[in-house]
């Protein structure tokens, strides 16, 4: 999709245009389902307004994971540079409040030379942690994690739902039973402050805002959406997400936090021969269209500034 000239056509995306140029201080993020078109959309603003790309994807910094992750290319970099991408190794922790400290450094560094930082990903507790701050929770603890790590390899990511579902049934009902990073979070929290996730998160409101932004989104219908998501799979499984998968794991990062996330997932299960190869792409489809409603329905509560293409 050639957003720049589709920017210049659409009425709606000259908005975006108008309010980028009005606003030249504000941050702009762009945000939205996975699949939904972000990075075409933001490597087009940042062409406009001479800028580059902080990217917001919990994938993205790490190396190696690459394909599932729509990492850009080496010649998408080339034309527009990224930020926070590839800044760590699969076993590495990196969480919202490292996310946090990264961009910072990135979007000065953008400012000190005189171009628009543009955010741009779909993690989106990454932005708002970014946008607002985080709450004062306690930091993580290697032993907690190794320790639900354990639990779920052994008896399922659903046992720790239930664990979390006994002592803060607000984050339960708010985080899928296979969201094993943020599950084991909450637990975490818990077992270090005695206190809920939800409380600490309901304490701090995410008022404050640390950075004047505005979020920009592709809107597409549900049709849409579901159709750009059943290309994506097949362009994962014709292309080298399997072989990619498959280095990941022989390397020893099988097991590393990425492996968790929709496209990794099934195709480990597949390598493992837990999930037969003619039920694949369905499962990465329904996956990944799962993903996209949590998305969605996080956005729903946002001043998101839409944008057809």
């Amino acid at each position: 999709m050639n957003w720049s000239g589709a920017l210049a056509d659409n009425l709606a995306a000259g908005d975006v245009l108008r309010f980028g140029e009005t606003h030249p201080n504000t941050l702009l993020c762009v945000v939205g389902p996975t699949a939904s078109g972000k990075s075409d959309l933001a490597a087009a603003l940042a062409q406009r307004f001479d800028g580059e790309i902080i990217s917001a994807d919990s994938v993205q910094v790490y190396r190696g994971f690459d394909v599932g992750s729509a990492k850009p290319s080496r010649d998408e970099r080339a034309r527009v540079p990224h930020h926070v991408i590839d800044v760590a190794d699969p076993l590495e922790h990196i969480d919202a409040r490292r996310f946090v400290d990264l961009a910072d450094l990135a979007i000065t560094d953008c400012v000190s030379r005189g171009k628009r930082p543009i955010v741009c990903g779909g993690t989106f507790l990454w932005v708002k942690a970014l946008l607002f701050g985080l709450a004062g929770a306690p930091p993580g603890d290697a032993a907690i994690r190794a320790k639900h790590r354990e639990l779920a390899n052994a008896q399922g990511n659903t046992r720790l739902h239930d664990m979390l579902r006994n002592v803060d049934p607000e984050s339960a009902e708010r985080l899928h039973p296979n969201d094993l990073v943020r599950v084991s979070r909450a637990l975490e929290v818990h077992e270090l402050s005695g206190r809920t996730l939800s409380s600490w998160q309901a304490a701090h409101r995410f008022e404050t805002a640390r950075h004047v932004a505005k979020l920009i989104g592709v809107m597409r219908s549900p049709e849409e959406l579901t159709a750009r998501i059943q290309q994506r799979v097949d362009s994962w499984i014709s292309g080298a997400l399997i072989d990619e998968v498959r280095t990941l794991v022989a390397n020893g990062f099988g097991d590393a936090r990425a492996m968790g996330s929709v496209g990794y997932r099934e195709v480990k299960r597949y390598l493992e021969g837990q999930l037969p190869q003619p039920q694949l792409a369905e499962e990465m489809v329904r996956a990944t269209r799962v993903f996209a409603r949590r998305q969605r329905t996080w956005l729903n509560s946002e001043d998101v500034m839409w944008i057809r293409e």
